[in-house]
């Protein structure tokens, strides 16, 4: 197999192991556990792994990254704006419409980084970027409320928690890209995860929660902290490495159609019809801007 074909194989792997990761969140909710507690111990398990991992592939700059004061104050901003937001955000709106459904609304992410491109450097967006834009914008409107204009068909909650993952997803992406190009994203993410995962329940008080353990919620906390974060994490940061960023980027959204599947199949979840259309103006906007990187970056 080629390597190619190889990191093919394992993006598209994580990115349906991200769809089992909402899944598993959507089941626990739904089965006890409290969000507060389901977010600090996504965080806090997740966060000790990685940064283990990361001292024991990385240990000189994991350590150089800890006694570099401005670094540790920026992964400190990255995890409380980024990485801790984003997943109590997504988590939320998973509580209060389904894994699919807040999946899709994440995914507007790229239209918000490129919107946020366009007004950082003054410059107009392309004819192929509007279009993605105007995509992205009709998609959230017949998700929101099934083409109705008098109604909303998810809660008011719903909808705010899922545009405020997507905004914090875009946080996530773009406040730690120096740093990682400094000093790796397993060091950075690591860290960020365990910063937020120590944070968080002092915030919260997270530990008050009772930990409900089942069968049921047992392959759920693996599911999502075992399959979706740390297999998928490592996954997708290996099969990047081979097929490179951009490209990593457009095969890894195959997770909110994993996301939309397993919701149907696990949760059995509904969707009307007219939600699917939904969808695919949303999954063709990230793919028109996805697509536009990926030639962008062949021609350079």
């Amino acid at each position: 197999m080629s390597k190619e074909s190889k990191g093919t194989i394992m993006v598209l792997t994580a990115g349906i192991a991200w769809g089992i990761s909402g899944v598993s969140g959507q089941y626990l909710m739904g089965h006890g556990i409290n969000v507060n507690l389901l977010t600090t111990l996504r965080l806090l398990v997740s966060g000790l792994v990685l940064t283990a991992l990361a001292y024991m592939n990385q240990k000189e700059i994991l350590i150089a990254l800890i006694r570099q004061k401005k670094a540790l104050l920026g992964v400190l901003l990255f995890s409380l704006t980024g990485l801790l937001m984003n997943q109590y955000a997504y988590l939320n709106a998973i509580k209060e419409t389904n894994a699919g459904t807040a999946t899709v609304l994440q995914y507007l992410t790229p239209v918000l980084i490129l919107a946020f491109i366009c007004l950082k450097n003054r410059t107009k967006p392309t004819m192929l970027e509007v279009i993605a834009i105007l995509l992205a914008i009709f998609g959230t409107y017949v998700m929101a409320t099934h083409g109705r204009w008098d109604s909303l068909a998810i809660t008011p909650n719903g909808l705010f928690w899922g545009l405020l993952s997507a905004v914090t997803y875009a946080l996530y992406i773009l406040i730690p890209a120096r740093l990682i190009r400094e000093w790796g994203s397993l060091p950075v993410i690591g860290l960020g995860m365990l910063m937020g995962g120590v944070i968080f329940p002092v915030l919260t008080q997270s530990w008050q929660y009772q930990v409900v353990m089942s069968t049921g919620n047992i392959l759920a906390f693996f599911g999502i902290i075992g399959i979706g974060t740390l297999f998928a994490y490592t996954f997708f940061l290996k099969g990047t490495t081979l097929v490179g960023p951009v490209k990593g980027s457009l095969l890894a959204s195959v997770e909110p159609v994993a996301s939309v599947f397993f919701s149907v199949l696990i949760m059995r979840e509904s969707f009307y019809p007219i939600d699917f259309l939904g969808m695919i103006c949303i999954f063709l906007a990230v793919l028109l801007i996805s697509v536009k990187d990926l030639v962008a970056s062949k021609s350079a």
